[in-house]
């Protein structure tokens, strides 16, 4: 399965500004292979519980995640990015 499209909401795309260009430059290649190949076992998907429930998140790297909502017809909506303290919203 391929993802159709990702959107971002105003919260992320403030967080990605903040990042560094290097953690940046990883979150665009781990959209680029989420893109492709969402279920690949890199990424680390997984369901979010509690309070995040109905929300998934996928690791750029072992600190850094995309906190995400699945929308409908293979769209998704990108929520967050950050260390685990997104977790937190």
């Amino acid at each position: 399965m391929q993802i159709k499209e990702i959107h971002y909401n105003e919260d992320f795309k403030k967080e990605f500004q903040k990042l560094p260009k290097q953690i940046q430059q990883k979150a665009c290649k781990t959209e680029a292979f989420f893109r492709k190949n969402p279920f690949h076992p890199s990424l680390r998907l997984h369901k979010l519980k509690g309070k995040l429930d109905g929300l998934w998140s996928i690791s750029i790297d072992m600190k850094t995640r995309i906190i995400f909502k699945p929308l409908k017809n293979v769209v998704i909506l990108f929520i967050s990015i950050g260390t685990h303290a997104i977790y937190n919203l």
